[in-house]
């Protein structure tokens, strides 16, 4: 393989560089996660970022159509023969004054970045399409990964469409919505599910692929943050590459955090932008690690010397207390970040912060959001429920400009939602209320009538 691309440890103290093709995604050396990195000097760079809109005139171009490969001049790590596309990345970045208005911000200052319109319904694809190009480029025959779904969907529809590989999907018992365990289902991948949580279920793929020589896909995997990378560059495109003051986005495995770091890192040092913006990383309040370690422990990436002994005490902590992540918001339920170095990188660059928010602040944040037009999974709320929380503290001026990040589609977790918006008590209870959410504060609730013209007639324009 080309030595225009390599990967490369995090760690500025230890800088091991390792080949391309490896799949093993630890430092030889030091143990520590790798970026994949580029030998800018000797690669062709882009002058300024309106380049790739030469792009949009060559949509009959498979790599060109889909929204991560027209920018694979920023992660030209793959041949274009060698890419896999299934047309993942047609999203879009939408005006919200609605949810403006709900978080305290002023009209035109606040964007939706919308990822449910990608094929499996959820952000992922643009990094499952980056890792699935680098497993065809090593000869990969199957692909895991542990999942709370999204992951698990991505992975699957990718194996289905190039009929290569097998997919084998680790999920945690109970751990999973039916909306996503569906897809992986039906598209062919072979699940199995262990006693346990995500956490649980990413400990033992790891293991598994190690010993059988299987393919990781779980954002341990560089490869997979090199397409999130692409999130970023369509918002800044779609803000006509103007740089926002703010990214808000839900913080689970922390892969978009980090991804979304190196993205505008590189952008940077690049000279295709002056600077960065904010990043405000969210998590679900039962899911808070990174919350806990960055703003009541002090945790800093610190030049690439993070305090390693306030993250073990950390997390023997968790082990001692077997204290377990327990959110309504499955897609972020994860108590141990793999991707906890790369994030603090992240916001040591960005000038970030984080925050938690409550499941019923992130369900009606939801419904807002629903309101406004664009349907979302709850953990993606947790962007907008952040982002009103740091309005509120005064740490995002109303005037500032944000983005939030919604990752997933409506659709991926369908029950939540109808729990929220039902007029049956016992339907609210049984999925809510034993998460401590006592009211929906926008619950849409159906209207009950008889069979009768006349009522239903009066209720229509009583209501509507």
């Amino acid at each position: 393989m080309s030595d225009l691309a390599f990967q490369r440890c995090i760690h500025p103290h230890c800088g091991t560089t390792v080949d391309l093709a490896d799949t093993s995604f630890h430092c030889p050396k030091c143990g520590g996660l790798l970026d994949v990195a580029y030998d800018w000097n000797r690669l062709p760079v882009p002058t300024s970022l309106k380049h790739f809109e030469a792009k949009w005139s060559n949509r009959t171009h498979p790599l060109d159509f889909s929204g991560v490969w027209r920018f694979r001049e920023l992660f030209p790590f793959a041949p274009d023969e060698k890419i896999m596309t299934i047309g993942e990345g047609q999203t879009l970045c939408q005006r919200a004054d609605s949810v403006a208005a709900y978080c305290g911000m002023k009209p035109g200052t606040t964007y939706l970045q919308y990822e449910g319109m990608n094929p499996s319904g959820s952000f992922k694809d643009n990094g499952m399409t980056a890792a699935f190009t680098h497993a065809q480029m090593v000869g990969a025959r199957r692909a895991a990964c542990a999942s709370t779904g999204n992951t698990s969907a991505s992975l699957a529809i990718y194996c289905a469409a190039s009929q290569l590989m097998r997919a084998v999907i680790f999920i945690g018992s109970g751990k999973i919505s039916y909306g996503k365990l569906s897809q992986a289902l039906e598209h062919g991948a072979l699940t199995v599910q262990i006693a346990g949580d995500f956490d649980d279920a990413l400990r033992r793929v790891q293991e598994v692929s190690r010993q059988l020589g299987i393919y990781l896909v779980n954002s341990i995997n560089p490869f997979r943050l090199e397409g999130q990378k692409s999130v970023m560059l369509r918002v800044l495109e779609a803000l006509r590459w103007e740089v926002p003051d703010w990214i808000v986005v839900p913080g689970g495995n922390l892969g978009n955090s980090s991804a979304f770091g190196k993205a505008f890192i590189e952008l940077t040092e690049l000279g295709l932008i002056a600077k960065p913006p904010r990043i405000a990383v969210i998590n679900a309040a039962g899911a808070d690690t990174f919350y806990q370690l960055y703003e009541r422990n002090g945790v800093r990436w610190n030049g690439g010397q993070p305090d390693d002994r306030k993250i073990g005490v950390y997390m023997k902590y968790l082990d001692d207390a077997d204290k377990r992540a327990d959110t309504l918001a499955s897609a972020i339920e994860i108590n141990r970040p793999v991707n906890l170095p790369k994030a603090l990188r992240a916001l040591e660059r960005c000038g970030g912060v984080v925050r938690e928010v409550t499941d019923a602040e992130m369900l009606d944040a939801k419904a807002k959001i629903g309101a406004g037009g664009l349907g979302c999974e709850p953990a993606s709320a947790a962007s907008v429920a952040g982002l009103q929380k740091l309005v509120r503290e005064g740490v995002i001026d109303p005037g500032e400009r944000a983005v939030c990040i919604l990752t997933a589609h409506l659709l991926k977790d369908p029950t939540a939602t109808v729990a929220y918006h039902s007029s049956d008590p016992k339907t609210f209870d049984d999925v809510l209320g034993k998460r401590g959410v006592r009211r929906a504060n926008f619950a849409n609730r159906a209207v009950q009538v008889p069979n009768d013209l006349t009522a239903i007639v009066q209720a229509i324009e009583l209501y509507a």
